[in-house]
């Protein structure tokens, strides 16, 4: 049997990992792992294939950046001669990329199984892209492998099989639970080099909602400066945000708002694990920061990850700055959300996937 996993941007990496690790416990198949090149950035892509142990990808597509239609074209394009020469028995995407949908739809066309991991989240907000990513990969997939119970209900909800449905528990997870121990190691030697020696924040936000409107990420900007006089702020700045703040007038200059370049995974695990609190719009880290314990606010209107709400850590905030502002005013003076792990967050998730793949397929 040959599989094969197709990644395209941070998030898929982490999730990958543990799955063909897993895998490559059953005798009889070949993996091959292909790499679209969405995110391209070294600080993106390089440094977390190196972190996680993951092998040089065996194919590269090298996309590159360009609007959603461009970028999923010219995937669907150069994944099908791929996909043409390897012959799949199986492909495997994950998240809601366009990589992800891109790779599907090839595939649907083709005739190849598809293997949805992190299978059913919805947003219930169409004006995101990666809600259609979501649904449309997980209406022409053949396994779906869902995170948590809300992933099923929904998948159900919209008419899929239930035989194709398989809750397995949230893969990310494993991914922090094995390296976990190895971002610890770097701790001492991170906050030396940040000289952090008290509470500080942790900034990441990247969504075109939050950053491609100048006027509203110069509110978001104004809002971060006033927390950071009473919390420092880290903010590792995304390449598409880092485009955006290089219009004059949006860089700030509170020395306790610091700026840095993408850090890899380990360094930003390190950093999550010790925050007072994660200001965040992206999906992943409202998983890690419950998994962690760490409050977290999302600036966003919405969540595909009601779980993190619902009985993690994680709070919405939705788009206005002064939200944030009394959100993080709570954290610091009440101690912020607890929670509790989600069912089948355990590290064993790519266990489960390989198990109901070798009873399927070998």
């Amino acid at each position: 049997m040959k599989i094969l996993h197709v990644v395209g941007a941070r998030p898929n990496f982490m999730k990958v990992e543990p799955v063909a690790r897993a895998l490559a416990g059953l005798e009889g198949l070949d993996q091959i792992l292909v790499h679209t090149g969405q995110h391209y950035d070294p600080d993106m892509s390089d440094v977390f294939f190196r972190e996680l142990g993951l092998p040089a990808p065996d194919v590269n597509l090298e996309v590159g950046s360009g609007t959603h239609a461009v970028q999923t074209a010219l995937i669907m394009m150069r994944f099908e001669e791929t996909a043409g020469e390897q012959k799949p028995d199986l492909v495997m995407v994950y998240g809601d990329v366009n990589s992800t949908v891109a790779s599907a739809l090839v595939c649907a066309k083709l005739g190849i199984p598809v293997a949805h991991v992190e299978a059913g989240l919805r947003s219930f907000d169409r004006s995101m892209p990666e809600e259609i990513n979501r649904l449309l990969t997980d209406q022409i997939s053949d396994l779906l492998f869902t995170p948590s119970r809300d992933g099923n209900e929904n998948l159900a909800r919209e008419g899929i099989p239930q035989h194709k449905v398989h809750l397995v528990g949230n893969v990310m997870i494993d991914t922090l639970v094995r390296l976990l121990p190895a971002a610890d190691r770097r701790w001492p030697e991170l906050r030396r080099s940040l000289e952090l020696n008290g509470n500080f924040g942790l900034v990441t936000l990247h969504r075109p909602a939050n950053v491609d409107e100048p006027s509203r990420l110069a509110r978001l900007m104004s809002s971060l400066e006033t927390i950071a006089d009473r919390l420092p702020l880290l903010f590792p700045v995304h390449p598409r945000t880092r485009d955006r703040l290089s219009i004059p007038g949006l860089k700030r200059a509170n020395s306790s708002l610091r700026l840095m370049d993408p850090v890899g995974y380990l360094d930003f695990l390190a950093l999550q694990k010790r925050a007072r609190v994660v200001i965040t719009d992206s999906g992943g880290i409202q998983e890690e920061t419950t998994f962690l314990g760490v409050p977290c606010l999302t600036m966003r209107e919405n969540t595909e990850r009601p779980v993190t709400i619902a009985t993690g850590t994680n709070t919405l905030v939705g788009s206005d700055p002064a939200g944030l502002e009394r959100e993080v005013e709570r954290v610091l003076d009440d101690g912020g959300k607890s929670g509790c792990v989600p069912p089948l967050w355990d590290g064993k998730t790519g266990e489960r996937i390989a198990g109901i793949i070798g009873r399927l397929y070998l």
